[in-house]
């Protein structure tokens, strides 16, 4: 069985009328709504912080750091360490943040589609 396609004024694909059409639709509709999303959580910053504000991380709603601000002094050459597990501590929340904030957007986009790993 072969799909029908139909180009519409705009180039856009679109499906002819039959039994499978309003599913297309909704489908298409769905994947425009995902990429808006995408899009807003590409410009969504959640900032987390380590240290009672020692060390400072944002990053986007699709996980890409933007910044990490380190007060001065926090930066001892004798424990450096204790500076790497505030780091990591920040980073860790940060990346919590995100992904419950990519899972708040995009759940209710997914409806009732049960897909292993989407979030």
């Amino acid at each position: 069985m072969s799909r029908r396609l139909a180009v519409g004024s705009k180039g856009k694909r679109r499906f002819k009328k039959g039994p499978q059409a309003p599913r297309m639709r909704q489908l298409e509709q769905l994947q425009r709504q995902m990429s808006d999303a995408q899009d807003s959580l590409a410009e969504t910053t959640v900032t987390a912080t380590a240290g009672g504000g020692a060390v400072t991380i944002e990053m986007t709603g699709t996980q890409e750091l933007r910044s990490i601000k380190i007060k001065p002094e926090v930066v001892d050459p004798e424990d450096v360490e204790m500076l790497e597990d505030l780091v990591m501590a920040a980073f860790k929340e940060a990346q919590t943040k995100s992904r419950q904030l990519a899972a708040e957007r995009l759940t209710p986009l997914a409806g009732g589609l049960d897909i292993p790993g989407l979030f």
